[in-house]
């Protein structure tokens, strides 16, 4: 019994990629800082940095709101969209700055 009958040889290889063309190829769709998108995110802030300090801020309470609910304490406000199944805290935050659910005031 020969090893290499088991593999795959180049001209299988190029045949077996050819099948699938760049139309037909599945992606999930883009997460994160892209969803929403980023020019959205800026018109809801005065500039990028403050965008930056009003989601991690947000994310901080989204998240001290998980940790205390395993404590039975509940001094923070929890999510107000509906998260995903894993997502995390700052995407929650942009998501709920995009859908104007909280109000940024500077200083």
């Amino acid at each position: 019994m020969d090893l290499y009958d088991n593999r795959l040889t180049t001209r299988e290889i190029v045949h077996v990629t050819q099948d699938i063309t760049a139309t037909e190829a599945v992606f999930d769709a883009p997460e994160g800082i892209t969803n929403p998108p980023i020019d959205e995110l800026l018109d809801k802030a005065s500039s990028k940095y403050a965008l930056v300090i009003f989601a991690a801020k947000r994310a901080r309470q989204i998240n001290d709101y998980y940790q205390q609910i395993e404590e039975g304490m509940l001094e923070y406000v929890g999510p107000l969209v509906t998260p995903g199944v894993a997502e995390k805290p700052l995407s929650i935050a942009l998501r709920e700055i995009n859908a104007g659910m909280l109000e940024h005031r500077e200083g």
